[in-house]
């Protein structure tokens, strides 16, 4: 990388960011305006008043003005169809955020189209073609129905995993500013000379964090399926360009986004054995397994932020060492979280019962 890439990095990170969080206001109040708006009546909703929805505009439209101001549309004086593929597939999904935000829509409607979304970057190119060889050296091309499907079925369910953990405010826009910076930085560990995907990658994350001054608890607005649904379909297409395209770099992204889509397949194998539908809406995430153990609302991003980053860490420590040491990390972070996991319930019940003694004595007074 070069020093003129550096600078077009630090500028597109900039500009999402800055673009992002001077457009969401007015987001905000479009969002009221046009009926976008979530009001809680279950117990699966954590807020207790009307917010507005289309906060995932304003991440869409600072991330867009990054990547043309710096993204390189021609390449080798040809068009670059892996960024018009994604721009044309993200708009699609944005598109359709909206109007489930204002009106919420089948899930199987919703699901067609993101497949109709995932299709355009795919045949444009974004899909993952051949794997190195996991039994010896060299390359093994995939076959073009597993190379195109396999492409499909991965965006397709990225998209919908980040959507999934938008359940707290904060959750998703931060998770994925953590998934965003620590593909950028694969990228760059990878020497990677595309400018678009560094580009989007820095522009991604500034976006987000340009949008969680508004989100984060007590959130003013949230970013909807527009949002959660854009930035799945983001991750999930720079996941599989340049480096991620190998065998051993392909298991990178499955842990940079290891939160969204282990929490996504437990919801699926939860619901299947309670004979619901996988597109059931319920109460098992795990954000809601830590609010219902007594973790307060910021407590649980915060850790839900913690895990996400480990596992972002050990993907970037499996690239730069192997797997054994990734492992090891995770491993020692995981028994240190169910040791203060353990700390916080006995701290939190004997809490518990200091209170309730107090309160015996003062009635007896």
């Amino acid at each position: 990388m070069n020093q003129n890439s550096g600078i077009l990095i630090i500028f597109s990170f900039v500009v999402a960011l800055i673009i992002t969080f001077a457009a969401t206001p007015l987001v905000q109040r479009l969002s009221f305006k046009v009926g976008a708006v979530d009001v809680p009546k279950d117990n699966r909703r954590m807020h207790k008043e009307p917010k507005a929805l289309l906060g995932g505009l304003a991440i869409f439209y600072g991330f867009l003005v990054s990547v043309l101001c710096f993204g390189d549309f021609m390449v080798d004086k040809t068009i670059n169809f892996n960024l018009l593929g994604i721009l044309i597939g993200s708009l699609i999904v944005v598109v359709l955020g909206i109007f489930d935000d204002i009106k919420p829509r089948p899930a199987i409607f919703k699901f067609l189209i993101q497949i109709v979304a995932a299709t355009i970057p795919v045949c444009l190119g974004v899909r993952v073609i051949a794997i190195s060889n996991p039994f010896g050296d060299g390359l093994v091309r995939l076959p073009d129905w597993l190379s195109y499907g396999g492409s499909i079925f991965w965006i397709v369910g990225v998209t919908n995993a980040v959507n999934l953990i938008d359940g707290l405010d904060g959750l998703a826009a931060g998770v994925s500013s953590i998934a965003a910076v620590a593909l950028l930085s694969v990228l760059l560990i990878e020497h990677v000379t595309s400018i678009t995907l560094l580009v989007m990658a820095a522009a991604l994350a500034g976006a987000c964090f340009g949008f969680l001054p508004y989100n984060f608890n007590p959130a003013k607005l949230f970013m909807g399926d527009t949002g959660a649904t854009f930035l799945g379909f983001s991750l999930a297409c720079i996941s599989i360009q340049g480096p991620f395209k190998t065998y051993v770099a392909f298991a990178v992204p499955f842990l940079v986004l290891g939160l969204p889509i282990f929490d996504t397949l437990f919801a699926i194998i939860r619901r299947l054995l309670k004979g619901q539908s996988i597109m059931a809406p319920d109460r098992g995430h795990l954000h809601h397994k830590l609010i219902d153990r007594g973790f307060s609302h910021k407590t649980t991003v915060v850790i839900l932020y913690g895990l996400s980053a480990i596992l972002a860490t050990s993907a970037i420590v499996m690239l730069l060492t192997n797997v054994t040491r990734s492992l090891i990390l995770i491993i020692s972070v995981v028994l240190f979280g169910l040791f203060a996991l353990t700390m916080f319930n006995r701290s939190g019940g004997e809490t518990e019962q200091a209170n309730s003694t107090d309160k015996e004595q003062k009635d007896e007074k």
